[in-house]
């Protein structure tokens, strides 16, 4: 069944490299492509425009020893846990590699350019539970940043005089609110990119990006481990000596467990899909320990049924 989705074109093809391509391969491979499809050259070309981006996110990934093997490993669906989305405008690829455009055509790439400047990046650090980092979740982050100064439009003045609102800046301090999708499964101290949320440019130029730094509140009860998760069910005795069904916490809410007669103590049981799911399609199990309880004290007639059963097993 055809679902409607592009295929994302793998990046080595892209860029008509091998996989064992050096870094002086890769920037070579990418210069050629960067002036075929340059948008000075093929202005209007939307066909041009796409290749242009396309290449453009290969070089991105494959110029960066980390991000390189994060692909090699797990291809565009690892990127995705990187907050790598891609570039969405020439500018902002200008911005990025501003190095080998300069030369590119042994001229700036256009003389309103050389005036630009991308805004500074910013980070922002957020906490979130285990179950929201396990299951995935939306954040809204409230933050100020410099924005374009509304009294004078990030002239800096005000007719001929300096502006007062920036004193002069073109910027001014602004609150900001912004939504950002945590992937299921994200791993503590992981970084999602967001295109263009910085703070804003000047002359023009492309806002930075913002940069959300993952911290996981650790859970009372689970343990991740890879993509399955891990738990301790504490059953008395004879749960664990009879057979027993007992209730289980999850990531998802509770479940029923069946486990049999004569159940040993830091016996493990597997409860298949019950872990993390992945947006790329992986899944995860819940693991259960049973750890067998004894009782600290004993009533006069448990001590009595005890002891039958203490005589039982030696006479067997």
């Amino acid at each position: 069944m055809n679902t409607g989705r592009v295929k994302e074109r793998d990046y080595y093809e892209v860029l008509g490299i091998g996989r064992d391509a050096t870094d002086d391969e890769i920037k070579k491979a990418y210069r050629k492509l960067a002036r075929e499809y340059h948008p000075d050259k093929n202005s209007g070309d939307k066909k041009a425009e796409q290749m242009f981006k396309e290449a453009s996110n290969a070089y991105e990934i494959l110029s960066s020893p980390k991000k390189r093997k994060m692909y090699d490993r797990h291809g565009h669906a690892g990127l995705k846990n990187m907050g790598f989305h891609g570039f969405e405008s020439p500018d902002e690829i200008f911005s990025s590699f501003g190095d080998i455009f300069g030369d590119l055509f042994g001229r700036p790439s256009n003389q309103k350019r050389t005036c630009q400047q991308r805004g500074p990046d910013l980070s922002y650090n957020l906490t979130v539970s285990f179950i929201d980092a396990s299951l995935g979740c939306e954040e809204q982050l409230k933050f100020d940043r410099n924005g374009i100064c509304d009294a004078c439009g990030g002239t800096g003045k005000k007719t001929e005089y300096i502006c007062g609102g920036c004193h002069g800046s073109g910027k001014a301090l602004k609150a900001s609110l912004v939504s950002v999708k945590v992937p299921a499964g994200i791993k503590d101290g992981s970084k999602l990119r967001l295109a263009g949320q910085g703070e804003s440019g000047t002359g023009g130029g492309n806002a930075g990006d913002l940069f959300v730094v993952i911290k996981i509140t650790p859970h009372d009860s689970f343990e991740r481990d890879g993509l399955d998760i891990r738990y301790e069910a504490r059953v008395p005795f004879t749960k664990a000596a009879l057979g027993a069904k007992i209730e289980v916490p999850t990531l998802r809410g509770k479940v029923i467990l069946k486990i049999p007669k004569c159940t040993q103590s830091n016996q493990t049981f597997k409860m298949t899909g019950q872990g993390i799911k992945t947006n790329d399609g992986r899944n995860g199990d819940h693991l259960v320990k049973i750890v067998v309880d004894v009782p600290k004290e004993l009533s006069e007639r448990e001590e009595e049924l005890l002891q039958e059963l203490a005589k039982f097993e030696e006479e067997k």
